[in-house]
């Protein structure tokens, strides 16, 4: 079996213009990411690995925040694939990337509602 590495966010909530109902558009509503990117592996880690020897973990959280700017998205999966878009763009190291995405505005009873997009680099 091969190594992997996965760098992960988890559970980040973030404002997004999303939606097609009326009661969605206009406004921001919370959206709840799980980011997983999957990288190269370095053939060894060890105390004196040096940084660039992986991603930011920032990168993540970047993707899901700042790098969707303002714009609206009518559909989740829009979102979850401008998130990886961008971190394929950042770093050539990203192999493939799962983005969950969850609507917490739709939740009635602590449920999850939502998509998740797995895309490899193509």
């Amino acid at each position: 079996m091969a190594d992997s590495l996965h760098l992960e966010l988890a559970d980040y909530v973030h404002m997004v213009h999303t939606g097609i109902y009326s009661e969605e558009t206009g406004q921001p509503q919370p959206l709840r990411f799980t980011v997983r990117a999957k990288l190269k592996v370095e053939p060894h880690y060890d105390a004196e690995t040096p940084l660039d020897a992986s991603k930011n973990y920032m990168d993540l959280k970047f993707a899901c925040s700042d790098a969707l700017g303002d714009r609206h998205y009518k559909l989740i999966e829009a979102v979850a694939d401008h998130v990886c878009e961008t971190l394929f763009l950042q770093d050539s190291r990203v192999e493939e990337i799962s983005v969950k995405i969850v609507k917490l505005a739709l939740s009635e009873a602590d449920e999850e509602i939502g998509i998740t997009l797995v895309r490899e680099r193509r």
